[in-house]
């Protein structure tokens, strides 16, 4: 299975990655940093293009723009280097910032939020939102340690969502026409790992991939949440994963601590590809605003 660093920004939560159908490029950001870079396979190119408030997460939309989330609940939209807020502010989240979000079949993103500072106590847990289509947004999930990866089954009936404190991967039913989830199970319990559970995505046989933070892997689950395969990587805080290229038969992976190579590896917090031998599917895109 092949496994090559393509870019070395040395981010130090380097996180998101998503592929951007329209323009056939690979997104990701360094959120602590404020920074956000793009690859594109077909040259080889890779750039930093943007530099300023703290992004946790982001969408493409429909449109081609960015949808980004950022700290204080702030939500804006990118377009050709000008950022236009949604929602300057949201009421209780001054300490927190947006991390991981996930853009559903219709449009509607999942958007959650964690402690800036996630050691300084529980005051300050996460929630998850649900932002609709024309911008209104509501509470769905409280007291929330970090909220993470979001995706859906291929039938679109059920909806994986990713709290990395209690180690857990979550399953809820989904409904597609409302966008509300309910009866939360578990569906994979890594406590007894190294490392948390962080960003993921869903293959096209249905497969969860999940980034393992302070685990050194990504690991592929099946459907009923048996562990299928494991990918091992040269560092130990492996963030999140997404499919891309033209057949989506790329996984992508990012990585953190590239603030201090010495003790996590030559490699950290690089954006890496990888060969997993299955291809995914296109995320979907937001809509909201248009």
């Amino acid at each position: 299975m092949g496994l090559e660093p393509i870019a070395d920004y040395a981010c130090e939560v380097g996180e998101g990655p998503l592929w951007h159908p329209l323009e056939k490029r690979l997104y990701w950001g360094d959120i602590p940093r404020g920074r956000m870079f793009r690859y594109d396979p077909a040259t080889g190119h890779h750039e930093q293009f943007y530099d300023g408030p703290v992004v946790g997460g982001f969408t493409i939309q429909t449109d081609g723009s960015l949808l980004l989330f950022m700290e204080k609940g702030a939500i804006a939209v990118w377009r050709d280097g000008d950022l236009s807020y949604i929602i300057d502010a949201l009421t209780g989240e001054e300490e927190n910032r947006f991390n991981d979000v996930f853009a559903d079949p219709r449009g509607r993103v999942f958007c959650g939020t964690m402690p800036m500072d996630p050691e300084r106590g529980v005051e300050r847990l996460g929630t998850l939102y649900l932002l609709d289509t024309d911008a209104s947004i509501k509470p769905v999930l409280h007291n929330l340690g970090i909220s993470n990866g979001m995706g859906l089954t291929p039938d679109r009936k059920k909806m994986y969502f990713t709290d990395t404190i209690p180690k857990t991967i979550y399953r809820f039913d989904y409904d597609e026409k409302t966008g509300a989830i309910s009866n939360r199970q578990v569906f994979v319990d890594s406590s007894d790992e190294e490392g948390g559970p962080d960003g993921m995505t869903v293959d096209a046989e249905g497969y969860v991939w999940s980034a393992r933070w302070g685990g050194s892997c990504v690991t592929r689950y099946s459907p009923d949440g048996k562990e299928d395969r494991r990918i091992i990587f040269p560092t130990e805080a492996v963030s999140s994963a997404i499919f891309g290229g033209e057949d989506y038969g790329d996984l992508y992976a990012t990585t953190a601590m590239g603030n201090d190579k010495a003790a996590n590896g030559e490699h950290a917090g690089a954006l890496f590809r990888v060969d997993p031998g299955v291809k995914g599917v296109a995320e979907f895109s937001s809509r909201v605003g248009l």
